[in-house]
């Protein structure tokens, strides 16, 4: 994870990622590319900084988070400059939800991204082209196998009670509230700093450095 990282998850009031081309009409389906690519954005920073807060096997799956979803982001663009769209580039930092000290923090960040960008994804597989329908469904199914490997628990359904599947490597995610705040830079590693964001806002996607 070398890159410069580049986002974490996405909140929903994000504007696209996009910008027409000039004399090009970019329709809807550039609009929803753009709203993906930002959670990619989001999503690539984040992993930058679970990366420098764990080692070992964690260090290893956030790699591959890493990798994938910076793979999805150079999609993501590629898709909106053929349809006649300008791809926006991504901030310097991005908001934390809530300052990542310890792997136990990384592991929250990481699953609470992955449900982010899952969500990220409904609007474009609802788009009129069955190609991008693909994409989006492939994506949201990768982020979620994602997010559960993080964190293999199920929630309780109405009248089934969840089923507890133990702690991941990394211990259960802490579930007390940050004293302090955390502020993102470009940079993937242990120095990562972002201001904090309402933790049901997740990450925002939203460059602090804008």
């Amino acid at each position: 994870m070398a890159e410069p990282a580049t986002p974490p998850a996405v909140s929903p009031a994000v504007s696209p990622a996009v910008s027409p081309a000039p004399g090009s009409a970019a329709g809807p389906s550039v609009a929803a590319l753009g709203r993906a690519l930002s959670a990619e954005y989001a999503a690539v920073y984040a992993y930058g900084v679970v990366g420098g807060r764990t080692k070992g096997a964690l260090l290893a799956r956030a790699t591959a988070g890493f990798d994938a979803h910076r793979a999805r982001r150079d999609q993501l663009r590629t898709l909106i400059t053929q349809r006649g769209g300008t791809p926006t580039e991504p901030g310097p930092s991005y908001g934390l939800p809530f300052e990542v000290r310890t792997p136990s923090d990384a592991v929250r960040l990481a699953v609470l991204v992955e449900q982010r960008v899952v969500t990220a994804y409904l609007e474009l597989a609802a788009d009129r082209d069955p190609a991008l329908r693909r994409l989006a469904a492939l994506a949201a199914q990768e982020s979620a196998t994602r997010a559960y490997g993080w964190q293999p628990e199920i929630g309780a359904f109405p009248g089934m009670p969840g089923r507890d599947t133990g702690p991941t490597q990394a211990g259960p995610p802490d579930t007390a509230q940050p004293d302090s705040t955390e502020t993102g830079t470009a940079e993937p590693g242990p120095t990562e700093t972002g201001t904090a964001q309402p933790e049901a806002g997740l990450p925002d996607a939203t460059p602090s450095g804008s």
